[in-house]
């Protein structure tokens, strides 16, 4: 009997992403007419759908206000004509004493009109609309831009699709997929996969004909679903909201979850079985045997019990993996997931018995499974005691050391599947099936691909989980890009650029500096654990034109928000946003971009002229280079004209 094929989903595990960027909310951009003629008036309408407990700004308030307006930009072409200026229809209105006057803004559904003219057959109506959506519960507001496109040759998105927001890495789907894949793998551990044929056999012995019997795995399937998705909805509502900046990036929280990782690793190698009190596995058994409903309930939680050594440690990278986005809805989602997964083949089976005669019998593949995990669970752990060791400047992990673990950790792994490396918990065995040798390569080829890295390769696929390019020792690949200072930089000694770019960590000195030299102010807000942050250095900054442009053309300032360096007791204050003492480096800069900018989420680009204003609308986490260049160049070309917003 085949052996079967390891999925390639455990290194999807490495891969999935670390933080999610929220997304709460929707768009539908249509037109009025499906296929307006010459000299029709139609509109163009921008209808937004806005989850719960988050509101949108709109597009007809001063902008000198403070919050950032709605705004939409059309590209100027003689297929049509503009009508007027965009109305936003029916806004609510609301005081607030922190900005000190009144905007509008929009709950649930947010509706835009834009009267046009069709002047050509040929038209086509293109631009962008860039908004912010702020949360009610936590004030996080979260910036967007998104392009729209109309033509009488292209299928218009008026049709009902929706338009998604730009990012899609923090989606539902993202974390449910990668959550299921997770459900997948607990299966094959060894403490599930036997499991699977007894339970069935359980239910088919036990019930009078076929139809109870499915009848009894689907209630079965059903309860695995409902426990998993409680404890994950009960864990996100007690942690959710806290996983902010401080959690995140503490050295306590981190250094605790690195912990856990590694003794994770090291159950999965056989050092140990991580178990619960065997009194409270029997009580829970006891009521397995009531029978009914309840008896197939307890039955399902039992199960959960009794494999909790093998999955907890697959679960709960997960769960930490997901927390990170601080909501509810996501927690619950990764569970519902990995519960699906875990699920599926016990109903499955129960309903088409015959099936089970084609999966492989239980065998040493299965400790294998184990191991295999334990090494990725190793690899995963070095990233949370990174983040501890960026925010805290304690230089235990640089990019090269980080890289070169990771070289070792896949090393042994590639060794231990071709069978050179051997636990005391495998078998004995000559030969290696084509599955795990096709893992092998690939384990190799990973593996090789990273020891550029040691020399100062970017390695931009993975830039979201290396510490940054700046930690690297020494570079011998990369040119430094330069920039423009007039003074030797605070903090230098402990923040860095990358790309040898060379820049300012202190607004105040940026801002003397951009007068003297008479350039415009780009400040970066990012931080330390901003995976995106990482992926926007590496994907996009690393681009020529982009660092020829940050190089030459702008004083330079980055603003860590998560840096714990503590400031002179004289250089304290108390936020006038939330009262509270500002004594870090992170504190005083994140309290800097909510108050003057009413955002909290990185990474954040903003630009000013000398004076101080706002030069081109702020710009958050997009991976298009093109974008980010034609938004330097606008913000050039506005500075030149001495226009703000």
């Amino acid at each position: 009997m085949k052996k079967p094929v390891l999925f390639t989903a455990f290194f999807f595990l490495i891969f999935a992403s670390f933080s999610q960027v929220l997304k709460p909310i929707e768009w539908e951009t249509t037109l009025s007419s499906k296929s307006p003629r010459v000299g029709d008036e139609i509109e163009v309408r921008f209808k937004a759908k806005i989850e719960k407990d988050w509101y949108l700004y709109s597009s007809d308030f001063d902008p000198d206000l403070g919050p950032l307006v709605t705004e939409f930009t059309f590209e100027e072409n003689d297929s049509y004509e503009l009508l007027g200026e965009i109305d936003p229809v029916d806004p609510k209105k609301k005081y607030d004493s922190l900005w000190e006057g009144e905007y509008t803004y929009f709950k649930k559904e947010g509706l835009f009109i834009q009267k046009v003219k069709i002047l050509k057959e040929d038209f086509k109506i293109s631009g962008t609309y860039f908004y912010q959506v702020c949360s009610d519960i936590d004030g996080k507001c979260i910036p967007f831009e998104d392009e729209f496109s109309f033509g009488s040759k292209t299928k218009p998105e008026a049709d009902g699709l929706k338009k998604k927001t730009e990012s899609e890495e923090g989606s539902l789907w993202s974390i449910l997929i990668t959550a299921f894949l997770a459900g997948l793998v607990a299966l094959l551990t060894p403490c599930v996969y036997p499991m699977i044929p007894i339970t069935v056999s359980i239910f088919l012995k036990q019930s009078k004909s076929k139809k109870e019997g499915i009848g009894k795995a689907l209630i079965y399937g059903l309860s695995i679903i409902v426990f998993f998705s409680l404890l994950g909805f009960l864990i996100s509502l007690i942690w959710g909201f806290t996983a902010l900046n401080e959690l995140s990036t503490h050295w306590l929280f981190n250094l605790i979850i690195f912990s856990v990782f590694i003794l994770f690793a090291l159950s999965f190698f056989g050092l140990f079985e991580i178990t619960l009190p065997s009194s409270l596995v029997t009580k829970i058994d006891r009521q397995a045997d009531r029978g009914g409903l309840i008896g197939i309930f307890f039955m399902a939680i039992t199960l959960v019990l009794v494999s909790f050594s093998c999955t907890f440690p697959i679960v709960g990278t997960a769960l930490i993996n997901t927390l990170s986005g601080g909501s509810i809805l996501e927690g619950t989602m990764a569970m519902f997931g990995f519960s699906l997964a875990f699920a599926i083949p016990f109903t499955g089976f129960a309903i088409f018995p015959t099936w089970l005669k084609s999966i492989p019998e239980s065998g040493g593949w299965l400790n294998s499974v184990k191991v295999v995990l334990g090494f990725l669970e190793l690899a995963l752990a070095l990233k949370f005691l990174s983040v501890a060791d960026l925010a805290y400047h304690w230089g235990i992990l640089d990019r090269e050391v980080f890289i070169a673990l990771w070289i070792a950790i896949f090393g042994l792994l590639g060794l231990y599947l071709i069978g050179k490396l051997k636990l005391k918990s495998d078998t004995d065995s000559d030969k290696i099936s084509v599955s795990r040798l096709i893992l092998a390569v690939v384990t190799f080829s990973f593996t090789i691909s990273l020891i550029p890295g040691l020399w100062g390769a970017p390695l931009k696929s993975l830039s979201g989980f290396l510490p940054p390019m700046a930690t690297h020792n020494f570079n011998l690949l990369q040119e430094d890009a330069g920039g423009t200072t007039c003074e030797e930089p605070k903090f230098d000694n402990i923040l860095h650029w990358p790309h040898g770019l060379e820049g300012y960590f202190d607004y105040d000195q940026a801002v003397a500096c951009a007068r003297e030299q008479g350039k415009p102010i780009f400040i970066d807000f990012t931080g330390h654990g901003c995976v995106n942050c990482r992926e926007m250095e590496q994907r996009v900054w690393s681009d020529p034109e982009v660092l020829r442009r940050l190089s030459q053309d702008f004083v330079l300032v980055a603003l860590y928000v998560d840096d714990r360096t503590k400031l002179p007791e004289n250089e304290w204050y108390n936020s006038s946003y939330d009262g509270k003492s500002k004594r870090t480096i992170g504190q005083q800069n994140a309290d800097f971009q909510i108050t003057q900018f009413n955002n909290n989420a990185q990474p954040f680009y903003v630009i000013l002229n000398e004076e101080e204003e706002l030069l081109i609308a702020p710009r958050a986490y997009n991976l298009s280079v093109s974008g980010f260049v034609d938004f330097l160049d606008k913000a050039l070309e506005n500075h030149r004209n001495n226009t703000v917003l």
